[in-house]
């Protein structure tokens, strides 16, 4: 790919690729604008995505037009309850000149779409673990290192509970963005029915690389940061914790438990992007407060006094950070 000639060009590169990239995603997902902007967040902050939806608001085309506007291999994963982890990693198998030979799984790809994860069986929600955190898996002892850039998107139907198997916090904790898909409106929803049943073809055109995408990453992660910023981060993060010295009375009112030291992170990492994406060139606490609810609403859980009022995570969000 072309270097730029310094970071701050880079910067307004990457903010220029991602109006493209809205432009052509616009093609074919319409009205989703927040959700797609979580989604590349995620991206170019090295993060995996968990879309969270009823269904028919085209989760799983969102992700597939996001694969095809970046040049990346797409693979998709239908999880069902007699899914296997060797669906998912692969297996040794027995070649003609009986010797053992690994076939690779569908985890081997860039960006991997794991479609309804909670319809399968915990021991193969863990296959995913290893390889959404270390970037590899282990097949009978052997490492295999797994192409990058890598995602994980996975999307979840939250009205459908029997025969599913809800998430373990080790897991969700794993994915940076917990995205949560609402109906459109109406405006849109009328334009969703005219494109969706006309013949008219959508064409959708590749915008970045995976080398493109991993030189963006490595600029995220040079993004200065005050210290102000990173103070209110971690301070956002302890106000969740019920029953410790840094937790908020709303936190020990209406919930269990908060979020771990990961939501401090992923808070700076999401507000460096959102600040370059915006044209700027270092996060304020407006870009902390911009991605606080996706990053953090997998991480707390509610108690039954919040279940019982109807108050929900967003809500409990909402008053920590004012």
């Amino acid at each position: 790919m072309t270097k730029f000639s310094s970071d701050v060009e880079a910067a307004k590169g990457l903010a220029a690729s991602y109006q493209k990239l809205k432009a052509e995603i616009s093609k074919v997902v319409i009205g989703q604008d927040e959700v797609v902007r979580q989604v590349l967040t995620a991206i170019f902050c090295q993060g995996h995505s968990l879309l969270v939806g009823v269904p028919g608001l085209a989760k799983t085309l969102l992700v597939q037009t996001i694969a095809t506007s970046l040049e990346l291999q797409f693979k998709r994963i239908q999880f069902t309850p007699d899914l296997m982890p060797s669906d998912i990693l692969g297996a040794e198998t027995i070649d003609k000149e009986r010797n053992f030979k690994f076939v690779r799984g569908p985890i081997f790809g860039n960006i991997i779409l794991a479609d309804e994860i909670n319809r399968t069986p915990p021991k193969t929600q863990a296959a995913l673990l290893e390889s959404m955190q270390e970037y590899a898996v282990t097949i009978a002892g052997q490492r295999y290192e797994l192409p990058r850039p890598f995602f994980v998107l996975a999307t979840q139907n939250p009205i459908e509970q029997e025969g599913t198997y809800p998430l373990p916090e080790a897991q969700l904790d794993r994915f940076m963005f917990n995205i949560l898909l609402n109906y459109p409106a109406f405006k849109d929803e009328v334009e969703v029915v005219k494109t969706t049943t006309s013949d008219e073809p959508k064409t959708v055109n590749k915008v970045l690389t995976g080398e493109e995408i991993t030189y963006f990453q490595h600029l995220v992660r040079r993004v200065p940061v005050p210290d102000n910023v990173i103070e209110y981060a971690v301070s956002l993060a302890n106000k969740t914790r019920p029953g410790t010295t840094g937790g908020s009375p709303t936190a020990g009112e209406y919930l269990e438990w908060g979020a771990g030291p990961r939501a401090s992170q992923y808070l700076v990492l999401g507000a460096k992007c959102n600040a370059l994406l915006n044209g700027k060139y270092s996060p304020d606490i407006e870009d902390i407060q911009a991605i606080a609810k996706p990053v953090l609403r997998h991480r707390i859980v509610r108690n039954f006094k919040a279940e019982a009022e109807g108050i929900s995570v967003d809500d409990i969000i909402g008053k920590l950070m004012k």
